[in-house]
């Protein structure tokens, strides 16, 4: 522990504003503001100091999200998280790593912005009710009926059975080295039939603006990798909690994908093909080489 609580806290500050908002960039504002506001007031009459950050956190992340819902509305195709470089401790941390997974973030999309903010408070970092209803300004019995119905809702719509770390990095490796290959044999065998791609270019570059969903449809997109970009690097990574990879194009980072899997097959794709919401996963992977 260090001697400034902010130091401290400042790790799950980030996180909860990213579980909100589903944007490190914006995440690394709220945190900022959090600092700022913890600068300018008297520590010495902040008797838990966890829980008046984590307020500050979770009133600027809603009224982030309330403000940025007009321009998801108006965004360009269909929207995905900021994918993040996580490290190997995030992926042991089962609970965490699904959490901040892209399926899961996908999820939260679905709810209100009080909804989400009850949901990441309660259900990942396990907060007292009294403590929610103060960094939300809601009543007590109000957040435990808020929470109850989110809970119901991201239950029904996250993916029913929690998968292996080794099989989901095994199914995973499997499809991007078909990826990789331009083999659809080895494709289709790794996909579900009812599998779904969704890619966010954001109108800034070539991607599908809708869900394409099937195993023939989709090994078709993504078996004409090696042709369309016969240069292109298909690497294994970490992204979000998970094993996922990444598409480097002319030695640039082109698109980072996760996957959801269920069964040995795959579900799920999310290509994330967006350049401003690469650019911070790509100054990690640099750091990281």
């Amino acid at each position: 522990m260090s001697v400034d609580p902010f130091v401290d806290h400042r790790s799950l500050l980030f996180t909860v504003a990213y579980e909100m908002l589903g944007s490190a960039a914006d995440a690394e504002d709220i945190v900022q503001e959090a600092w700022l506001r913890w600068s300018a007031v008297d520590q010495a009459t902040i008797s838990e100091p966890r829980a008046y950050l984590v307020s500050i956190a979770t009133r600027q992340s809603l009224n982030r999200l309330r403000s940025l819902a007009r321009r998801r509305e108006d965004y360009v195709g269909e929207w995905l998280p900021e994918p993040l470089l996580t490290t190997p401790d995030v992926a042991e941390d089962v609970e965490l790593a699904e959490s901040v997974s892209i399926a899961m973030l996908t999820v939260l999309e679905t709810l209100t912005p009080t909804e989400r903010a009850v949901f990441v408070l309660r259900e990942v970092f396990d907060l007292p009710y009294d403590e929610i209803a103060t960094a939300i300004g809601k009543s007590t019995a109000a957040v435990r009926q808020i929470a109850h119905r989110a809970r119901n809702h991201v239950t029904a719509r996250r993916p029913r059975v929690r998968v292996d770390p080794a099989e989901q990095r095994q199914v995973t490796e499997q499809f991007l080295a078909a990826v990789s290959g331009g083999d659809m044999q080895a494709l289709l065998a790794v996909l579900a039939p009812d599998v779904v791609l969704v890619a966010d270019g954001g109108g800034v570059v070539n991607a599908a603006r809708r869900p394409i969903t099937g195993a023939g449809a989709v090994a078709k997109l993504l078996g004409g990798l090696a042709t369309v970009a016969p240069d292109a690097v298909v690497e294994a990574g970490p992204v979000n909690g998970a094993p996922g990879g990444r598409v480097i194009v002319g030695g640039q980072l082109d698109t980072v994908v996760s996957v959801t899997i269920e069964g040995g097959v795959i579900t799920h794709i999310y290509a994330i093909r967006n350049p401003e919401k690469l650019i911070r996963f790509n100054d990690a992977v640099s750091l990281d080489r």
